[in-house]
């Protein structure tokens, strides 16, 4: 009955995967520079150790605090404080969704952001990832290097989802479902404009993710094909469709992938896979295209709850990756942390304390991290708050620094072996 049950569910499966899978044999026809030794390919170049602990990356969608130079009222005071972090690597996020609304039309990679926080002032307009381009250059040029690009893409426009199918929420819109094979045409397109704009601006973009979260029910539903935690995973499978498209499209540019960017979800659940879970899943032509992996991973103080998420994600992505030869090595990223969580109330003596216990939970995160000869690079999200995920090192309005930015600075000053001391106000050791 067992077995008859697990026919049924694959065959489910199988049926679900419309669009990119209908090519899944091969997806890639290229021969893989990272594939294991089986096929006699070389191994794939790892990037080179940093000269300090970690590397330093960071998310930050706005060009106003990027861009050195005159800034918009209410801009430069914070815009300074986050070029004082000098970071290595940025990751430049793609909601292609909004980007391409109309598969008549290439996608606006200059669309016009108001540069609030979500109606928050200060506002101050920019012209999208073309800005934040052109930023990330003449940030690199003030600071005589860093900024390194990573690309991270997500959101499928309307018209490249297939239709609802399998275990989704009620809520699930069009931009978190499965991508079609036309959807696959302009992900392609999408790839080759972006790599043109890096051209065009003079920035390199030499390491991209082809999709973010692709464990997660908000970026790729549905995750199984029914709602049951033993039903098999779907998601690796369209994920390898993104990756094999993505290397397709930058074939010839000696650009890297960083894959993986997965949520630090633990164990399967029916709307989202566990990390290493989802890991397990890859075929090896997928897998063995890493040049690095990428994990997120946030920090929770040790008394409050982390459910759904593995309290060390990373942990868990790295025993995943060591039972494959090909991943065994990868350096890893942990390409999103930051201090989950709302932030404490408005009440000083309570706020005071509530910010310096989550300094301390994303302290000990780095401190784990350093120690960790694979963890290469550890980006945080985001500089500015969203208030709708209250992750970032200052508040929304630009009125005041969190005690993280002051962690995130001190780490930035080190250039040693050895964490830096903790700053005042980030809680005891």
């Amino acid at each position: 009955m067992i077995v008859f049950r697990l026919v049924l569910l694959s065959l489910a499966a199988a049926a679900l995967l419309v669009g990119c899978e209908e090519k899944r044999e091969p997806l890639i026809r290229a021969p893989l520079s990272g594939a294991s030794g089986a096929t006699g390919a070389a191994p794939v170049q790892r990037p080179a150790a940093a000269g300090r602990p970690l590397q330093l990356g960071l998310s930050e969608a706005n060009a106003n605090l990027l861009a050195p130079g005159s800034a918009p009222p209410g801009f430069a005071a914070y815009r300074d404080a986050l070029a004082t972090l000098r970071p290595d690597r940025y990751r430049l996020v793609v909601d292609w969704s909004k980007l391409q609304p109309d598969p008549a039309k290439p996608a606006d990679l200059a669309l016009g952001q108001d540069g609030c926080a979500r109606g928050l002032p200060p506002c101050a307009r920019y012209a999208g990832l073309r800005a934040n381009l052109e930023a990330v250059r003449d940030a690199r040029r003030a600071a005589g290097g860093g900024w390194e690009v990573m690309v991270a893409i997500y959101g499928v426009p309307d018209w490249a989802a297939v239709p609802e199918q399998g275990c989704e929420r009620r809520t699930t819109e069009p931009r978190a479902r499965a991508i079609s094979d036309a959807g696959l045409d302009g992900y392609r397109a999408l790839v080759g404009q972006l790599r043109a704009l890096g051209e065009e601006v003079g920035v390199p973009l030499r390491w991209w993710s082809p999709w973010n979260e692709p464990n997660h029910a908000a970026f790729i539903s549905p995750q199984r094909a029914s709602c049951d935690t033993g039903a098999p995973a779907l998601a690796p499978a369209v994920y390898g469709c993104l990756v094999a498209a993505a290397r397709e499209a930058l074939a010839g540019s000696g650009a890297k992938l960083v894959l993986g960017e997965l949520a630090g979800f633990r164990g399967p659940r029916a709307q989202h896979t566990g990390v290493g879970e989802f890991i397990r899943a890859l075929p090896d032509d997928v897998a063995c295209a890493a040049s690095a992996w990428s994990q997120h991973e946030y920090a929770t103080p040790a008394d409050e709850p982390a459910a759904p998420f593995a309290r060390d994600a990373v942990a868990e992505a790295e025993a995943a990756l060591a039972a494959r030869p090909c991943t065994a090595a990868l350096p890893v990223w942990v390409t999103e942390t930051g201090v989950g969580g709302a932030r404490p109330g408005d009440e000083r003596s309570t706020r005071a304390s509530g910010l310096a216990r989550q300094c301390a939970a994303q302290a000990a995160r780095l401190e784990r991290w350093a120690a960790d000869p694979k963890v290469q690079a550890v980006f945080q999200y985001t500089f500015r708050d969203d208030t709708a995920y209250p992750v970032g090192l200052v508040d929304a309005r630009l009125q005041a620094l969190y005690p993280t930015q002051r962690l995130w600075q001190a780490w930035a000053d080190a250039r040693g072996d050895a964490a830096p001391p903790r700053p005042a106000g980030c809680g005891a050791p």
